[in-house]
């Protein structure tokens, strides 16, 4: 039996060791850690001036909130065209096809 004490003991202090230098950090969960971690791309729409503007934004989520690093435009389409509906779903499947290929790209 003492021979299993002696590793069991060390384990239990290793343990402990590790735990008390992730709360000297201040370490988060990791979920925590891979919400407000790498950047990522989103599609948004952005109604301005009798426009709507379909782009995507790279965002990075910080400590006072999301920061926008980069924008495209996919898609501008007038208020008033007739054909908005259609034009706007376009977009969007356009939007989130360069999304797809970003994320994919940068991972």
């Amino acid at each position: 039996m003492r021979l299993f004490a002696l590793p069991v003991t060390l384990i239990v202090i290793a343990v402990l060791i590790y735990l008390l230098v992730l709360l000297a950090r201040g370490a988060k969960p990791a979920s925590g850690r891979d919400a407000a971690g790498a950047p990522r791309w989103e599609t948004d729409t952005v109604m301005e001036n009798g426009w709507t503007l379909i782009v995507i934004r790279k965002v990075a989520h910080g400590r006072n909130g999301p920061v926008e690093l980069s924008r495209q435009t996919v898609r501008a389409i007038k208020d008033d065209d007739p054909n908005w509906d259609e034009l706007y779903r376009q977009g969007m499947l356009e939007a989130r096809n360069r999304v797809s290929t970003l994320e994919i790209e940068s991972g």
